[in-house]
């Protein structure tokens, strides 16, 4: 179980990794959105390129970043019913959905993905707009990210085994820390990033994730 454990802890560093460079992608996305649509209406003038790494980045924010999710327990959970349930049955949930849903459906999309990142790649599959982008880097984040979603489903797998046996401690149980957007900001202003970019994080932060009232669960 500990050497398990060590894997355990390289794919989360792994995860980490990308997820923190995801944080720093979205802040690309909004400053390429926000020029393109400065752009457009103030010069009326447009780049089906510029649109289109748009989405390529958007996707590449939502695929590659989906086993950073898993491993900070992001994911959507019903609480209302597996809150109900002691520590060790909600751990065997977990075990039993990583094992029966996550893994299986990871597998089959992740294999059937790259056969269409390969056509695309032999072929030099390009966009069909005028002035578009080569497809086979966004095929690609398909089989990446779900790679990265089964790695992480393991090191979650060994986490829980490792509560159910007495050899490690219960991860469902969040620790406190920043937000994604708590995180982004501090890495602005320790970049020395426009104050005005830093704003514009922090209030989108306080939009999606408002404060809560007192008396309600943290």
């Amino acid at each position: 179980m500990q050497g398990l454990l060590k894997l355990s802890s390289l794919i989360d560093g792994l995860n980490e990794r990308v997820g923190r460079a995801m944080i720093w992608l979205v802040l690309i996305v909004v400053v390429i959105s926000a020029g393109n649509a400065v752009v457009r209406f103030t010069f009326n003038m447009s780049s089906n390129a510029l649109l289109e790494i748009q989405w390529y980045l958007f996707s590449a924010i939502f695929l590659l970043s989906a086993g950073y999710v898993l491993k900070r327990n992001e994911h959507i959970r019903i609480d209302v019913l597996i809150g109900r349930f002691s520590e060790r049955t909600q751990n065997w949930v977990d075990v039993f959905g990583f094992l029966v849903f996550l893994l299986p459906m990871a597998l089959i999309i992740g294999y059937l993905s790259w056969p269409v990142f390969t056509m695309a790649w032999t072929s030099g599959e390009m966009s069909s707009n005028p002035g578009g982008l080569i497809r086979w880097p966004v095929r690609l984040m398909m089989p990446v990210g779900f790679a990265l979603l089964i790695l992480q489903g393991i090191s979650e797998l060994v986490k829980r085994l490792a509560f159910l046996s007495g050899a490690g401690r219960n991860v469902l149980i969040k620790e406190g820390g920043p937000s994604a957007e708590e995180e982004l900001a501090e890495a602005i202003k320790k970049h020395q990033v426009a104050p005005e970019v830093v704003s514009f994080v922090e209030a989108n932060h306080e939009m999606v994730d408002p404060q809560p009232e007192q008396g309600d669960r943290k």
